[in-house]
């Protein structure tokens, strides 16, 4: 599905390995400020108000939340859901809907096989790994309160609209 706010598809719950990889690498930034985090934050803010969407957005790097905002209809739940699918990202160092998605290519899931507490780790589309040429993964991005291809979509269209 294909929104007219943006050329990119929104991932399908079963979107592949490959498809989700290649997004990853393609998003590469090639830093990532204090002015960044504001700047992803509110084009986040701008793409939900546009979709009426009940999300929370939150955006870290290292240990230091540099960005939060709760919409109308979200819920202290989708605070929750943030900290659960940010823990995948800062342990996997890729998205939570691609860690979820290689769970699923071996024949699994990610709550039958990874061993981590469900109340702690959720390998659900939302959280994305901020990451910087030459550094890594430095932060996360997250958005909750979709269902989860969308949460990521979101995602994937801030980095996007960011990168320029």
């Amino acid at each position: 599905m294909t929104t007219a706010a943006s050329a990119t598809p929104t991932p399908t719950p079963t979107a592949t390995v490959a498809e989700l990889e290649a997004q990853e690498a393609r998003l590469i930034l090639s830093h990532f400020t204090y002015d960044d985090a504001w700047a992803l934050g509110t084009l986040l803010v701008e793409l939900a108000r546009e979709q009426s969407a009940p999300v929370a957005i939150d955006i870290r790097r290292g240990a230091q939340q540099l960005f939060h905002c709760a919409l109308p209809g979200s819920t202290a739940d989708n605070d929750a859901w943030i900290d659960r699918k940010r823990r995948v990202v800062e342990r996997y160092g890729a998205s939570s809907f691609l860690v979820g998605a290689r769970f699923r290519a071996k024949g699994t899931s990610f709550e039958e096989s990874s061993r981590l507490a469900p109340d702690l780790y959720a390998a659900h589309g939302g959280s994305f790994p901020i990451a910087v040429e030459g550094a890594g993964v430095i932060g996360t991005v997250t958005v909750s309160g979709l269902p989860q291809a969308e949460d990521h979509a979101m995602v994937v269209r801030a980095l996007e609209r960011l990168r320029g």
